[in-house]
């Protein structure tokens, strides 16, 4: 995600928006193997880590295990679609003149070495190692970085560089990964499942199939759909939601920070486990500072854009930012009510409530881009990230008790949804700095409201009465 925010600049300069539409749709490939070679282990390790970590013998085995199973996953997963892959472009893409040949059979090398360094990256945030997770990604990030911008330089509108980088970037960290975990944990050739639900790894595998189709296939409706320019209009809604890559990146450091303290708050619970002012805590500042982050983009990144940017295509994604910023107040909300599926291990019932949201996800995208084009496809999936939310909510009423601050986790952040919703269409374009800058006047104003009685516990009373 860092280096999405960091080369963006290089990518815009250096790439068309028919070339940076086309590494859009490389990326959600290789985002699409991953997944598959990753068969969960992320969540697996994730929570299991747990459960195991006072029993050395069947850490060991659990972690070693699930290495050798993704090795070999990815073996087959590489020649398997070294044969198919361009048939599958051919039947996915029938409008556009990509090739699977070679940047998508490279998108497939990515996905497999991006797979097992993530599980990694997971397993050492549960473990809470947060040094060594910091240097890896920095280190890998770094290679990224070196080899996409001299890529981009020495063969300019091309995806070389892009795709390259990421992949001498995906082979080292991965080597790196398996080095570390065989040293510390042993070989072990066993099933993974030994002491382990194997119909957890099943319905969470399913679980993040649906995830990314609720992610990723935007872009591939709007090559079916908007033929003329399509690879080009990938491009510009890609830019668009790069543009607002600091707040995903926030929003996964905060998860990455709070998650672990959550999950464990609530695996020291006796049954019926619940929320808690603690735990709900961690939700209530996550939501508060994306509420912030939105109003600073919507805010700057005009400028920004007007400042860096030259190629009039890419200017065009400004218009859709603000929208695409919003829906983060709803996927913020969203984690509040998926995290306590993943501890429960209601992967099933997670599972069918996400078929449900990716069916009703592309229906809407494919209704809707017919009369507004990418406007369409934002309505849906903020939408989509609504009906998800009341979906969630209701059918985990039963397994886990949920008691929270209405105003600080759904109300407030809800009242400046609906009011950028409804003012950016209408006054913004009018009166867009004084308008924008209102965003963050209101959003100062509900926290003040949502969080008037911590204050007065840090402020001179005196500023309260």
């Amino acid at each position: 995600m860092a280096s999405a925010i960091i080369l963006l600049p290089f990518y815009i300069h250096y790439l068309p928006t028919e070339a940076y539409g086309a590494l859009a749709i490389c990326l959600a490939f290789a985002a699409f193997v991953q997944i598959i070679t990753a068969y969960s282990f992320d969540s697996s390790l994730y929570i299991h880590y747990h459960e195991f970590k006072n029993d050395r013998i069947k850490l060991s085995s659990f972690v070693s295990s699930a290495f050798i199973f993704m090795l070999g996953l990815g073996l087959v997963v590489g020649m398997v679609l070294s044969i198919g892959g361009q048939l599958i472009f051919t039947i996915i893409l029938p409008n556009s003149t990509l090739s699977f040949y070679p940047y998508g059979f490279v998108a497939v090398g990515v996905g497999i070495f991006q797979a097992i360094f993530k599980v990694h990256g997971n397993l050492l945030q549960t473990r809470e190692k947060p040094e060594t997770f910091l240097w890896s990604n920095v280190s890998s990030f770094a290679i990224i970085a070196i080899t996409t911008i001299a890529g981009l330089k020495l063969f300019p509108g091309t995806l070389i560089g892009p795709l390259g980088g990421r992949l001498l970037a995906g082979f080292l960290s991965a080597a790196w990964v398996l080095f570390r975990v065989f040293r510390e944990f042993g070989v072990h050739v066993q099933s993974p499942w030994k002491n382990t639900s194997r119909s957890f790894n099943a319905y969470t595998f399913v679980y993040q199939l649906q995830q990314w189709v609720i992610n990723y296939v935007d872009r591939f409706i709007i090559l079916f759909f908007m033929p003329v320019a399509a690879i080009a209009t990938v491009g510009i809604y890609e830019f668009a939601i790069k543009c607002l890559a600091p707040i995903e990146l926030l929003m996964n450091g905060l998860n990455s920070s709070m998650f672990p303290q959550v999950i464990k708050r609530i695996n020291t619970q006796e049954d019926p486990k619940s929320s808690s002012p603690e735990i709900n805590r961690y939700f209530y500042g996550q939501i508060s500072v994306i509420m912030i982050a939105i109003c600073f983009s919507i805010i700057f990144l005009p400028w920004l854009v007007d400042w860096f940017i030259q190629k009039s295509n890419y200017k065009e994604a400004l218009r859709y930012v603000p929208y695409l910023a919003v829906i983060f107040i709803l996927r913020s909300m969203r984690l509040y009510f998926v995290l306590p599926y993943n501890v429960l291990k209601k992967m099933q019932r997670l599972t069918v409530l996400n078929f449900f949201i990716s069916l009703l996800k592309i229906c809407l995208m494919i209704v809707l881009i017919s009369k507004w084009q990418i406007s369409g496809i934002i309505i849906a999936s903020a939408i989509t990230y609504g009906v998800e939310v009341v979906m969630l909510w209701y059918y985990l009423r039963d397994d886990y008790a949920m008691k929270f601050n209405a105003f600080k986790l759904m109300i407030g952040p809800l009242l400046l949804f609906f009011m950028i919703v409804f003012v950016e269409p209408t006054i913004a374009p009018q009166y867009t700095t004084i308008v924008h800058l209102g965003y963050g006047a209101v959003c100062a104003a509900l926290l003040w409201f949502s969080y008037r009685n911590e204050l007065k516990l840090i402020a001179p009373s005196k500023l309260f009465k």
